[in-house]
């Protein structure tokens, strides 16, 4: 589950030229000094936007903030597993995400 849950994060990641998928045992992408995806050790994708678009998407995708290691990410929405049929899609949302981080104060 987690391994085909990792190859279409991969391919999702694939998708965006403009930054790769970092980590070995917690995969995730980061820019400017801030993460903005994450898999988690349960296979689920949490990607990071602004609060406003947060709030917006959690309705939008009928979901929730995305969780990791037990603990709430905020400013995280798990992506439904049925919007990973699309990865073009997700692919849209997710460089939206890097565009967010890039907007932000460099760590």
């Amino acid at each position: 589950m987690w391994e085909e849950q990792l190859k279409v994060y991969d391919e999702l990641v694939s998708k965006c030229p403009r930054f790769v998928r970092k980590g070995k045992t917690m995969p995730y992408t980061s820019a400017n000094g801030h993460m903005f995806s994450l898999l988690n050790k349960a296979g689920q994708l949490g990607i990071r936007f602004s609060k406003e678009v947060q709030k917006k998407y959690i309705e939008e995708f009928n979901t929730t903030i995305f969780r990791s290691y037990n603990s709430i990410m905020h400013g995280y929405v798990l992506i439904p597993q049925n919007m990973l049929n699309d990865l073009d899609n997700v692919a849209v949302y997710l460089n939206e995400s890097f565009d967010y981080v890039m907007s932000l104060e460099p760590k």
